[in-house]
């Protein structure tokens, strides 16, 4: 079976990412680029040597609708500013396209409540993923998995990134970024990955975070509203952990996230898995694994052309599970604005 596909969005991440890992799997055969801009789609479908199209309404037969009656494309990827999201995705579900859409799912919750609600009543029918790389990273999947093997209840747990979007940054030079009409800036657009990779570890110990407060702050008038956000959260079984991501830091760190259990614990870097039990002796035992470095685009796609064949959608990239990660930031940064007033998910 091969799975006809677009690319809806012409920018960096369907440059860089979404392009070569369409065209790693077999299965898919890439038919189309579309982008509000005649250059940009025109680019990238040179690129791979597939159609164009664009928003000219002087040019027949090249709209995005044009794209979404041919027969021969089964699938879209959509990869377009965040406001502009929930209604393209709308319309490809209802032109009978298999959608898999970038994170986040919406610019707030109330948005994303709708267009899941939508989806079910609807287009049901057709798989609707959300493209949350991180929950693909191969790092962050075995990290899980080590959660889950050393078993024991959640006693801890930090997330952290220090990082700096400059002036240079390919990202911040995109112009929607640099004038947010959305929640949080950058820690709405990047923040959200982190939520969900924490999520997905701490899901391996059985645990949920229930309540959260945080303090946000802005470091670089550059990443207006808020580029910082430092939190406590809790879990299901009553035990704590902070949450510290930051994209206004010059003399920045990478990633880390760890899950302490009573049994061990697990350490996650974007290239190394660390996890610490206890051997039979009392003595503490460290064991590392090394990982090259990926966004977790590639097993995503491959994902995604897998439950277009099997007819159901990978767990980890449901509408509901970055709903939750879109819900926990939202709360992040209302939190934020309310001087650390706490927020509830029970």
């Amino acid at each position: 079976m091969t799975i006809g596909i677009a690319i809806l969005g012409a920018g960096i991440f369907a440059k860089e990412e979404h392009l070569p890992a369409i065209q790693a799997v077999k299965t898919l055969s890439l038919k189309a680029i579309y982008s509000r801009s005649e250059k940009s789609a025109a680019a990238l479908a040179d690129s791979a040597n597939v159609d164009a199209y664009f928003d000219d309404p002087s040019t027949p037969s090249k709209s995005l609708d044009d794209l979404l009656a041919r027969e021969d494309i089964q699938a879209v990827v959509v990869a377009l500013p965040i406001l502009v999201q929930p209604d393209v995705i709308k319309k490809a579900l209802a032109a009978g396209k298999h959608v898999l859409s970038e994170k986040p799912i919406a610019k707030d919750v109330a948005t994303a409540q709708e267009l899941i609600e939508w989806h079910a009543k609807k287009h049901s029918d057709r798989i609707w993923s959300v493209a949350e790389n991180f929950r693909f990273l191969e790092a962050v999947q075995f990290g899980a998995d080590q959660v889950g093997k050393i078993g024991g209840s959640v006693t801890t747990f930090s997330m952290k990134l220090y990082g700096f979007v400059d002036e240079n940054d390919k990202f911040f030079k995109t112009p929607w970024r640099q004038v947010p009409e959305y929640q949080g800036g950058f820690l709405l657009d990047g923040g959200v990955h982190f939520v969900a990779g924490l999520r997905h570890m701490l899901a391996s110990g059985n645990e949920q975070i229930t309540h959260l407060a945080a303090f946000t702050s802005l470091l670089q008038k550059k990443l207006a509203p808020v580029d910082t956000v430092h939190a406590t959260m809790k879990l299901t079984n009553g035990n704590n952990g902070t949450f510290n991501v930051s994209f206004g830091c010059e003399f920045k760190s990478g990633f880390e996230i760890q899950v302490v259990t009573d049994k061990g614990a697990v350490t996650v870097t974007p290239t190394s898995v660390t996890t610490t039990t206890k051997k039979t002796s009392g003595e503490k035992e460290n064991k590392v694994e090394k990982f090259e470095y990926s966004s977790g685009v590639k097993p995503e796609i491959l994902s995604f052309a897998q439950s277009i064949e099997a007819g159901k959608g990978d767990e980890r990239a449901t509408p509901q599970q970055a709903l939750m990660d879109l819900r926990i930031l939202q709360s992040l940064l209302e939190s934020g604005e309310e001087n650390g007033q706490a927020k509830s998910f029970l």
